[in-house]
């Protein structure tokens, strides 16, 4: 997947900007998408996810970092899961955790997808998240499978 070609690059000025993309991402997404999060702590991995999971619930709603509860699953149509595998040591991790059924039916955000090893789906989208200007702004590439270019048009050239 980090071999995958660049789809879109997005400068992303502050957290409003963040925020913005997630709520946009959200309108793309439907059941069987999985979009992994990759970055440094503090990219902006999670400011986006919530963003998004607001967007597709409709509602303010509070969406806590699943750091410690490794998965928080959403009630939507189709379910949302945003996981967080940090903590995890080994993909079979991931499996305990449900994951590979809900990367078939739900829309799945998953932040530190390195953890899955193998078990990353081929047509998932990677959001490479990276920070600039000493930490005020950031850069999102969009990497993945050719099918996600005509979805990425809403953001511009791809």
């Amino acid at each position: 997947m980090q071999n995958a070609p660049v789809l879109l690059s997005l400068d992303l000025p502050d957290a409003d900007a963040t925020e913005s993309f997630g709520i946009a991402m959200a309108r793309l997404l439907r059941a069987g998408d999985v979009l992994l999060l990759d970055g440094p702590i503090g990219a902006g991995k999670t400011h986006f996810a919530r963003a998004l999971i607001r967007a597709r619930l409709g509602r303010a709603e509070d969406v806590p970092s699943p750091t410690f509860t490794l998965v928080q699953v959403y009630d939507a149509d189709p379910e949302i899961w945003h996981a967080d595998l940090y903590r995890l040591t080994h993909p079979d991790e991931a499996i305990e955790l449900g994951l590979e059924e809900a990367f078939d039916a739900a829309i799945c955000l998953i932040e530190w997808p390195e953890r899955l090893g193998d078990l990353a789906p081929e047509k998932a989208l990677l959001l490479q998240f990276s920070l600039l200007d000493a930490g005020a702004s950031r850069r999102v590439l969009l990497r993945g499978a050719a099918e996600w270019a005509p979805r990425l048009t809403a953001f511009g050239q791809v």
